[in-house]
C-alpha cells in the first residue's frame, strides 16, 4: 500500500513539473523563430562592370627623389623637406599650396604641420604621416615610407578634414559632408599587395549637428 502511494506521489510530481505548477522559473516560449533571409541578388542580367567610372586616387604611390634618409630612418628627415620635394615634383597636383610650401620652413604660416611617426606598413620601421593645410579649411593627408633604399609616398588624400586618429596601423579620417548633420569617416589601411594605403572602410554618419559646412567637401571620387 505504501509503495502504491509513493508511486502516485511521484507521478503527480512529474505531471506538475511538466505542466509548470507553481514554477516561476520555468522555460517559456519566445514565440516563433524568424526565418533567416539571405542576400538576394537584384537585376541578375545586368552586365558586370570591367572598370571603375571614377578614380578615387587610392593605391597611387610616388617615389620621392632628391631627399636623403640617413640610416634609413625617417625621423632623421624634416617632414617639410619631404613635402617640398613632393610638391616640386608635381606642382600641378598641389598648385593651391605650392607657393606656401616653397616658403617653408621660414614662413610662420608654413602649411606643413608636424609629422607623426608610426609603423603603418607593419615592417617594424617608423613611417611618416603629415598634413598640409589647404584653402577652404581642407588638408592634404600624406604618408611616406622608406624601404629598399627608396622614399615612397604611399598615401595622398585631400579632404575637408575635421580630425584624424591613429588606431593601431589604421588612419581614421573624419571629414565634413555636404549634407547637414552628417560627416564622412574613412579608415585607411596599408595593403601589402598594392603597397599603398587604401580606404578600407568609408562611411557617412549622422552626427546630429545641423551645421552645414561653409564650402562643399571635395568629391569622394
Amino acid at each position: 500500500m505504501t509503495s502504491k502511494l509513493l508511486g502516485v506521489s511521484a507521478l503527480a510530481v512529474l505531471l506538475c513539473a511538466c505542466a509548470g505548477c507553481g514554477d516561476q522559473g520555468g522555460l517559456e516560449s519566445a514565440g516563433p523563430t524568424p526565418t533567416a533571409v539571405g542576400p538576394e541578388r537584384l537585376w541578375p542580367t545586368l552586365p558586370s562592370a570591367t572598370r571603375a567610372t571614377d578614380d578615387y586616387g587610392a593605391g597611387d604611390t610616388a617615389v620621392v627623389k632628391g631627399v636623403e634618409v640617413p640610416g634609413g630612418k625617417l625621423r632623421a628627415v624634416d617632414p617639410v623637406t619631404i613635402v617640398r620635394a613632393r610638391v616640386a615634383a608635381a606642382p600641378d597636383d598641389y598648385k593651391d599650396v605650392a607657393a606656401d610650401v616653397a616658403d617653408c620652413p621660414a614662413s610662420k604660416d608654413c602649411p606643413v604641420l608636424r609629422g607623426y611617426y608610426r609603423d603603418l606598413t607593419g615592417d617594424g620601421q617608423d613611417d611618416l604621416l603629415v598634413a598640409v593645410r589647404a584653402p577652404h579649411r581642407e588638408a592634404y593627408l600624406q604618408a611616406y615610407t622608406y624601404s629598399g633604399g627608396k622614399l615612397t609616398q604611399i598615401m595622398d588624400d585631400r579632404d575637408a578634414v575635421i580630425n584624424v586618429h591613429l588606431a593601431g596601423r589604421n588612419i581614421v579620417v573624419r571629414a565634413a559632408a555636404d549634407l547637414s548633420g552628417y560627416e564622412y569617416r574613412t579608415s585607411w589601411s596599408y595593403d601589402g599587395h598594392q603597397k599603398a594605403m587604401l580606404p578600407t572602410r568609408d562611411e557617412i554618419l549622422r552626427t546630429g549637428s545641423s551645421h552645414t559646412p561653409d564650402t562643399p567637401s571635395p568629391s569622394r571620387s
